[in-house]
């Protein structure tokens, strides 16, 4: 692999301003395979910013990707809460039984707050080591998940469903509570060092809820939320489809959108031209099985699709890379952006795939 003139937040840049910088950028969302880096188990990789920092910065060198991805796990945001989180020996801390047991809980739910949560100290101490190293070099993603889908970890999927079509007025009281937290802990992510939010919102694709609800709630919350955040943010739906609410999600003045596996890459990638830049769409879980040559045959198949003229970051679909995934096929991924990446892409005219 060879260094080129652009550093990756030049880079990221001048993809997100829709123009073709020196190649396409790759971002590699890895967050466990730090643990594997440091010998650590995936509970002790994560109980210390140290860690954290460290694993992403070696990740980074091994991998040769654009960005630094010092999420923990989506649960975290459950753990300030006061909810439990479950750890496992070989993929994400999920969160345990959800802590909202009723209805009646939400009526006196108050956000917590961000600089009381040990744990959420860490991610913004993460933050700042990273930021510390890299400067304005690298972008740095911070995350959070969205007040309409973070419910779901709160009450479990049933019950919050039930309270969307059933509970308008509690809804609303939760939604209010949610849009405070989210606003403050992304806010303070941008304050320790991150370059940008990536705001998870899976509930909102029309993989789960029809537009028509979507337009009634995700959306509605999404424009409150995105324009009290101080900072870019990517609109992520964790594999879920987009292209039906595409024209919605512009509207939120978000800047990114994740492209799903299940969609057409070049379709999504003409829908979103001069107004959002796609971050997509490798397939993660079948990553975990995938040869080194298949690896590039993927990547170089992205590119065709969606590559040209800028407003591309190759990505994979979910957000989260799984455990399983060798490094192997994480560089095999890289390498084949350096080769069929660089600009201009003449070869994508001949291209059959």
């Amino acid at each position: 692999m060879t260094s080129s003139h652009m550093n990756s937040m030049q880079r990221v840049l001048k993809t997100l301003s829709h123009q073709e910088p020196d190649r396409v950028p790759v971002f590699l969302c890895v967050t466990m395979h730090g643990a594997k880096e440091l010998g650590l188990t995936i509970e002790e990789y994560f109980s210390k910013a140290e860690n954290v920092a460290e694993g992403q910065l070696r990740m980074r060198k091994k991998y040769d990707h654009d960005c630094l991805y010092p999420f923990f796990y989506g649960s975290i945001e459950i753990e300030a809460w006061g909810g439990e989180v479950v750890f496992h020996d070989d993929g994400p801390p999920n969160s345990g039984l959800p802590f909202l047991k009723s209805l009646n809980n939400i009526k006196g739910l108050q956000p917590p707050r961000v600089m009381e949560c040990r744990r959420l100290l860490e991610v913004l101490k993460t933050l700042a080591l990273l930021k510390e190293r890299v400067g304005d070099e690298v972008p740095i993603i911070g995350v959070v998940m969205s007040p309409f889908s973070v419910p779901v970890m709160q009450m479990g999927f049933d019950n919050y469903i039930e309270l969307i079509y059933e509970y308008h007025g509690l809804f609303e009281q939760l939604m209010r509570v949610n849009e405070e937290f989210c606003v403050e802990w992304a806010n303070a992510q941008l304050a320790a060092g991150a370059t940008a939010i990536c705001y998870f919102d899976p509930v909102s694709s029309p993989t789960i809820i029809p537009r028509d609800l979507y337009l009634k709630t995700g959306f509605p919350i999404a424009n409150g939320t995105l324009s009290r955040i101080k900072g870019p943010t990517a609109t992520h739906f964790s594999s879920g489809i987009c292209l039906p609410i595409l024209s919605d999600v512009v509207a939120t003045g978000t800047a990114i959108v994740s492209a799903s596996v299940t969609e057409d890459l070049a379709e999504t990638k003409a829908a979103c031209k001069g107004k959002l830049t796609v971050l997509g769409n490798l397939n993660g879980i079948e990553m975990r099985r995938w040869t080194v040559q298949h690896a590039e045959k993927m990547v170089k198949d992205a590119i065709a699709k969606a590559g040209a003229g800028g407003g591309f970051i190759l990505s994979d679909n979910h957000g989260e890379i799984p455990w399983q995934v060798p490094d192997e096929v994480l560089i095999a991924i890289s390498d084949a952006v350096y080769k069929w990446g660089q600009y201009p892409l003449n070869w994508i005219n001949d291209y059959a795939g």
